[in-house]
């Protein structure tokens, strides 16, 4: 079994922000193929496909971006997912918009999300796949910029 993990912020109000590129980008993969109705587990909104025979979590945990760990950590026990099975999504202010830069493990860079998960997973081992949102605008705060829609 695989996970896969997008990052972002539960409300309305975040939906088109940046900051939720992850939830974004698990929405999209739900919406091309057929998958199990969502359903609130451990803190997050769940469903699940099939890859190749093999069941396929898709994971928007509802802990907001800073507290993702919180969602993650209790899921991937429950279900007995080895970390490097647990795929992340999410955005990275260092790569220009729509950039993708996919790693198979490393630090946060700084990320809360990330260090979140880092510290309810209990290592840095998973894969990461980071959507390049871009830099804020001079007189842009980084809150402004990643909680802005995009343009």
């Amino acid at each position: 079994m695989k996970l896969v993990v997008g990052l972002g912020n539960p409300g309305k109000q975040y939906e088109t922000t940046k900051h939720n590129i992850g939830f974004m980008v698990i929405d999209a993969i739900a919406d091309s193929v057929s998958h199990t109705p969502w359903k609130e587990e451990q803190r997050a909104e769940v469903c699940s496909i099939t890859v190749d025979g093999e069941k396929v979590l898709l994971v928007k945990p509802q802990t907001f971006m800073n507290a993702s760990g919180e969602s993650v950590g209790p899921l991937i026990r429950y279900y007995k997912i080895d970390p490097s099975d647990v795929y992340c999504i999410y955005d990275d202010m260092d790569l220009p918009v729509g950039k993708l830069r996919i790693r198979p493990n490393g630090s946060s860079g700084g990320h809360n999300g990330i260090k979140s998960l880092i510290s309810h997973i209990g290592t840095e081992n998973f894969p990461r796949f980071r959507v390049g949102i871009g830099r804020p605008l001079p007189q842009w705060t980084v809150i402004d910029h990643v909680l802005a829609p995009f343009s």
